[in-house]
């Protein structure tokens, strides 16, 4: 199954050698919605991390939904044609074979209209959620058939090619939940029609100028074998082993006193059960259900909860969202990471590969200091966000069922002044941020220092009271410090928002 890739990337993670991090400088603000499009295979954390993302789809553009395959899942050319992986993994597991686990391309269908019925709702709550109708007109088939399929032009590569060549210059963000050969598709089917003509090296600038992969682990062989060498200038945030944590293993990769936020009291009670029509049809340990189409998705029986590999569940357990983070990146939290994936966020902390400069990447060279296990960890750097998640998930779902008035909304925190800040060793500075809450709810503020994300190595001592700190600088050293204002709300489930101050000191 997919999840055995992972216990097998970690050990290659964990044997890689550590790259140098290296610090972007200026400050951007998150001022206009990224555009995005989601190539999927259609597994079940696939259905879990699209339910979620439709909670979210007033805070990014959505302008593509794309059935793609992948080397886990693939419809086959109906002739009865054996495939053979070209993933060392799957060709081990499967061999020859017409066919794998194919979920079709029907099921964002229910999910769309159960979004439908929750609309009214949801649209209360925040400005900017598209209609199912919208949704529906961007659903589009791409290359299915095989794993790493590429040969010819589908209603899907068509669709990426053409947002990639039309006027809208904003960047766009093509998440890639299965394999990424409908978006190497679209790539080549570009250079098939411009390369060699006088049209090509501006065509190629403006692709690479907008395309920004956003790839959970290589699930076919097409990024390797196409993408990387005739379009190295396009970026690729690669995240290979800080997904984990909303992965099959979660259980040994979260700690042990934030299971509770995944285990089926809290997902059973707060997010999926009497929370409308949509997250019912999250797929959960033991919830009966059963995805058509992959006879290995075993997980809602609920006479099957020991799983050899990853624990014992209960009902209601989380199973998966593998590829969550991949627009966990874009929700503006205040954490200034769209352009900066190297400062960290609810998408992870990604670092620039010394050896591809275009590529950021995660593992064994990023690495967070894991309190709860007093080690320097892999995973860490998505970790230290689950609370915050796992809560915003939760207060988002009441919107499926509640008015404005019952429910609870994330607080506004803005710096006070600039948050990019030049100092000198040994000043003291004073840092501040504007608060408020539109439920009226209590509000705390803790600043804490982002240590791994900056080059400031020295001795920093921070005061706080309120929505203010002190911020005392040694006297010898020098380099980047990244000081965060974290504002957590009072409601039920509480909802936290960030701001980030950089300060260079030379």
């Amino acid at each position: 199954m997919k999840y055995l890739l992972f216990f097998f990337a970690l050990l290659l993670v964990l044997s890689c050698q550590p790259k140098p991090e290296t610090i972007s400088e200026p400050v951007s603000e998150q001022k206009t919605k990224p555009r995005t499009i989601v190539t999927t295979d259609g597994e079940i954390d696939d259905v879990d991390s699209f339910i979620r993302m439709l909670l979210y789809a007033n805070e990014f553009r959505i302008e593509g939904l794309i059935y793609s395959s992948s080397m886990w899942h693939y419809k086959g050319d109906g002739k009865g044609t054996l495939f053979t992986s070209e993933m060392e993994m799957t060709k081990r597991m499967y061999g020859a074979i017409p066919d794998l686990r194919w979920p079709g391309t029907e099921w964002m269908n229910p999910l769309l209209d159960a979004y439908e019925e929750v609309y009214p709702k949801l649209s209360q709550h925040a400005e900017g959620f598209p209609t199912a109708v919208h949704l529906r007109n961007l659903v589009r088939v791409g290359n299915i058939d095989f794993e790493g399929e590429m040969e010819k032009d589908t209603p899907g590569s068509d669709y990426i090619k053409e947002k990639l060549l039309d006027d809208d210059m904003e960047p766009i963000y093509l998440q890639v939940w299965g394999g990424t050969n409908t978006i190497a598709r679209a790539l080549k089917s570009i250079e098939d029609e411009y390369k060699g003509t006088a049209e090509w090296e501006s065509v190629y600038q403006k692709v690479v100028d907008k395309a920004i992969i956003y790839a959970i682990l290589d699930q076919d062989a097409t990024y390797r074998k196409y993408i990387a060498p005739n379009w190295p200038d396009i970026r690729i945030y690669y995240n290979s082993s800080q997904f984990w944590c909303f992965a099959y293993p979660w259980k040994r990769v979260v700690p042990e006193s934030q299971h509770y936020l995944f285990e089926g009291d809290f997902m059973g009670n707060e997010i999926i059960n009497n929370h409308g029509p949509l997250l019912k049809k999250y797929y959960s340990y033991g919830d009966g259900q059963k995805q058509e189409g992959d006879d290995e998705h075993i997980h809602g029986d609920p006479t099957r909860l020991e799983n050899a590999q990853w624990g014992t569940f209960g009902i209601y357990d989380f199973i998966s969202e593998g590829d969550s983070p991949a627009y966990l990146h874009l929700i503006g939290v205040g954490l200034d990471n769209l352009n900066h994936p190297e400062w960290g966020g609810w998408g992870g902390r990604l670092v620039q590969s010394v050896d591809q400069p275009n590529r950021w990447e995660d593992g064994a060279g990023v690495l967070d200091y894991n309190p709860f296990t007093d080690t320097l960890d892999a995973t860490y750097p998505q970790i230290r966000w689950i609370e915050a998640i796992q809560e915003d998930f939760a207060a988002r779902a009441d919107w499926c069922v509640k008015d404005f008035a019952e429910a609870n909304h994330p607080p506004v925190v803005l710096p006070k002044g600039s948050n990019r800040i030049q100092s000198r060793p040994g000043e003291v500075l004073t840092l501040e941020v504007e608060t408020s809450d539109p439920d009226g709810d209590s509000l705390e503020t803790k600043f804490w220092i982002y240590k791994e994300v900056g080059t400031y190595s020295g001795e920093t001592k921070l005061s706080s009271q309120g929505n203010q700190v002190q911020v005392q600088l040694d006297g010898q050293s020098k380099g980047f410090l990244h000081v965060i204002a974290e504002v957590k709300d009072s409601g039920i489930h509480p909802m936290t928002r960030y701001a980030r101050f950089v300060i260079e000191v030379n």
